[in-house]
């Protein structure tokens, strides 16, 4: 950490989204030091707010979801099915640098608050546009979350099944939505990049399908080229034990990924007391290995579940394999490494951590972490900024601009 101030202190931030990913774009842009100023509507506000509470959700007395997307940040509340709470949004937007959003798009319109309705007036804003499945076409208009739109759009939700036998795997909440809002949040970057260079503003687009199909790149890359996509084979169909998960005693898992055979089956043959496997003539060479992969992979399974977890880490980080702890969400609060890689950051005022946004940039400090705002919570301070007098901020107040 330095002295300096953050890379984005002075930069102003209007966060008219809901739910995740769009709002995850102006946390990165709060992590750094913006100003971003969170609108949300009368009422219940985002709906993201209340997920939390429904019923399957994990219980906690922390708006954990809502914490996680909207620190850094202060809450205004504004009805802009008024005419005064759409003219506070106009000034703010005619002082502000980067405009979110992901309203649909007729609600855009309806509003007056298209990047067309700004462009003119505001030249060099950044407008930043969030959508389902894009802009163009016909289903430009569809709604859709990061399960319908990023991971089973994509291809993603056929592809990681267990086998070809199960289901479609149902991805966890937000799964899609968070690495969506750091590309947005590069988008946002390379507009105000342009912006120094040419003193003028961009609109950025976004969607969850186009991200979803990045993020799954290498099939969808390999379909365009004209291959056949095969469906996930059963495990005991593998055909190499040395990339395969394996059953500790006490019940936990590990996911070996060995990719040098050469060097490294002899390293694990010995990692796990098993060094006659390297004079037995069905694993000698690479392809006798893929050959009788499913053999191998029985004999590791056995040897695998005779320790648990606590034996298998130590003795294959001694052996510098590669290998990965399946983990579970409950042990990430203690996991040192996360703790020391700064993965994981406290917040002000809280006796809690939450996760850091996933980069840092050497001598560029983010800001210390601060709860997310409560429902209108800096409605006067937010307003004052603007320049409303408290006479005006009072007027607004009692014709419903703010709320009821």
């Amino acid at each position: 950490m330095t002295d300096e101030a953050p890379l984005f202190a002075g930069l102003k931030v209007i966060d008219c989204a809901t739910y995740i990913a769009a709002p995850a774009a102006a946390t990165v842009l709060a992590d750094f030091g913006a100003d971003v100023i969170k609108i949300e509507s009368p009422g219940e506000g985002d709906p993201w707010r209340h997920v939390y509470s429904r019923p399957g959700m994990p219980s906690s007395p922390h708006n954990y979801n809502y914490l996680v997307d909207n620190r850094n940040k202060r809450g205004l509340v504004l009805d802009l099915k008024t005419t005064a709470g759409r003219a506070i949004l106009e000034r703010l937007v005619s002082q502000a640098d980067v405009f979110i959003t992901n309203l649909p798009l007729p609600v855009r319109e309806r509003l007056g608050v298209r990047y067309v309705d700004f462009v003119e007036k505001y030249p060099r804003l950044i407008y930043a546009s969030f959508t389902a499945y894009g802009e163009e076409g016909e289903e430009a208009g569809k709604t859709g979350f990061d399960l319908t739109a990023y991971w089973a759009r994509s291809g993603l939700m056929d592809q990681v099944r267990a086998d070809r036998d199960t289901m479609p795997a149902r991805a966890v909440g937000g799964m899609g939505d968070h690495p969506t809002g750091v590309a947005f949040y590069a988008g946002i970057l390379t507009a105000l990049y342009r912006r120094d260079r040419t003193g003028l503003g961009a609109e950025v687009r976004a969607n969850l399908m186009g991200n979803g199909m990045w993020s799954n790149a290498m099939l969808v890359q390999a379909a365009l080229c004209g291959a056949t996509i095969p469906t996930r084979p059963p495990r005991q169909e593998t055909t190499s034990a040395l990339g395969a998960t394996y059953h500790c005693a006490d019940g936990r898992w590990l996911m070996l990924t060995l990719t040098s055979e050469v060097r490294q089956w002899p390293a694990l043959a010995k990692a796990v007391g098993r060094e006659d496997l390297l004079e037995d003539p069905r694993f000698a060479s690479i392809e006798l290995r893929r050959a009788n992969a499913p053999v191998l992979l029985g004999i590791l399974d056995e040897t695998f579940a005779a320790h648990p977890l606590a034996h298998w880490r130590p003795a294959l980080d001694a052996a510098g394999l590669t290998f990965g702890i399946v983990g579970t969400v409950e042990e990430i609060a203690n996991d040192k490494q996360a703790h020391a890689a700064g993965i994981l950051r406290p917040i002000e005022g809280m006796d809690l951590f939450t996760i850091d946004s996933p980069f840092t940039v050497s001598s560029v400090p983010k800001v210390p972490i601060t709860k997310a705002p409560e429902h209108g919570e800096h409605n006067e301070a937010v307003l004052r900024d603007a320049g409303y007098s408290d006479t005006e901020i009072a007027e607004l107040k009692a014709g419903g601009a703010l709320g009821g």
